[in-house]
């Protein structure tokens, strides 16, 4: 199974080809450029230096949302327009769960945080949890809480409710650092550079398990989840309803 996989969905960047379980190449960029700059060239240059076939993919994953809207945006049009001229289906992995993947294996409650303006945050509560079968056992990230739109105070609450160890990330953190770390009850961590942004390796790792699951849609069919109305669209219905 060969699955490219794509995030655009923030700040980062990031393109991924991963096969039967093994990273075969990821180009990761988190720098002032844009994603309608960046994106393509580093496809084209992961395709030539790992002489993919793109015909020979078995599907193409993508951070599918919440996350910029212009980020989500290109990243959806490029996956779409690769399924549609490649006849291949579109996995679509939640944007908070796929950093949290970033954590795999981590006996803390993972929260990955991304800054939605407007002291909002899309976020999300995951766990991984060892499931034993007859000869060997495996690990496995549970949702705790699906990924939403909500006040960095609130889950902040629902964390401390929990009582339990955890680690934030996401590029929410440098942002509500200070509030975290006034309003957390509860053990806590910030995760290290290398896992806390967003990685299309962590998007293709979980998108083979959402393809052996059968979780796929047509090419056609894909549409980016937003989670919330965007700026402008805010603006336009406070004006009609004279806010």
């Amino acid at each position: 199974m060969k699955i490219l996989a794509l995030d655009s969905s923030g700040l980062v960047a990031s393109v991924a080809v991963v096969e039967d379980e093994v990273l075969i190449a990821e180009y990761t960029v988190n720098y002032k450029k844009t994603h309608s700059q960046t994106l393509l060239p580093m496809l084209q240059a992961v395709k030539e230096m790992t002489d993919l076939e793109l015909s020979a993919i078995d599907a193409i994953a993508i951070a599918a949302g919440p996350g910029s809207f212009t980020g989500l945006r290109i990243g959806s049009a490029t996956a779409k327009g690769l399924g549609l001229a490649l006849d291949k289906p579109i996995v679509e992995v939640p944007t908070v769960a796929g950093l949290a993947y970033n954590l795999w294996g981590t006996e803390k409650i993972v929260c990955p945080i991304m800054d939605a303006r407007r002291n909002q945050v899309y976020t999300g509560i995951y766990a991984f949890e060892t499931v034993k079968g007859e000869n060997d056992s495996a690990c496995r990230m549970v949702t705790v809480k699906e990924q939403c739109a909500v006040d960095i105070s609130e889950i902040i609450g629902e964390l401390n409710a929990l009582d339990k160890p955890v680690v934030f990330l996401g590029d929410g953190v440098p942002v509500y650092r200070e509030k975290i770390e006034t309003q957390m009850k509860t053990d806590f961590c910030f995760a290290a550079s290398h896992c806390n942004r967003q990685r299309a390796a962590a998007v293709a790792a979980l998108a083979e398990i959402y393809y052996k699951e059968g979780r796929v849609v047509d090419a056609g069919a894909h549409q980016p989840l937003y989670l919330r109305l965007s700026q402008a669209e805010r603006e336009r219905l406070e004006q009609e309803n004279g806010v």
